[in-house]
């Protein structure tokens, strides 16, 4: 069972409340947790596992849209820097984690305040206080798709 092919099957049957475009290689959605304002995921509409593992035409394309998506991230959410990550180990289908960062957001873990998103201690990061409300949820998603439309050459709609 892959959680993210089941959120992706939520965007589908429009369910899932994060869910922000559709892009031609996959989708634009809002991290459940909030602590880095603006945290945005997008998710390979394929099921696989790795980038090798993609044709060249293929992972051009996903990587020329994760570059739009942060870009439209970092304009909505007033990034001072973008962090990018593409893991895997815990949810075996591609996807990145898009953190935009602003000065202070480690609340004085790591050095003078700086330092990957994982130095945070993730029962602060994932706890509830972190999660949007629907009007919050709402005003992030317009944000972001206010940023996103004039970036993506290629959208479209579920």
């Amino acid at each position: 069972m892959c959680v993210i092919c089941d959120r992706i099957q939520m965007i589908k049957n429009g369910t899932n409340p994060y869910f922000v475009m559709e892009l031609e290689t996959g989708y634009v959605v809002l991290g459940d947790n909030q602590h880095f304002r603006g945290y945005t995921l997008f998710l390979l509409k394929e099921h696989v596992t790795e980038l090798f593992d993609l044709e060249d035409g293929m992972k051009a394309r996903f990587l020329e849209e994760m570059t739009i998506v942060a870009k439209a991230v970092s304009r909505a959410f007033c990034a001072e820097k973008m962090n990018y990550e593409c893991l895997g180990n815990g949810d075996a289908h591609l996807h990145w984690h898009l953190f935009p960062r602003i000065a202070g957001d480690l609340e004085g873990y790591g050095n003078n305040g700086k330092g990957p998103v994982w130095w945070y201690p993730k029962e602060k990061m994932y706890s509830d206080c972190n999660k949007p409300t629907n009007k919050e949820l709402e005003a992030m998603k317009q944000t972001l798709r206010k940023e996103l439309e004039p970036l993506s050459t290629i959208q479209k709609t579920v």
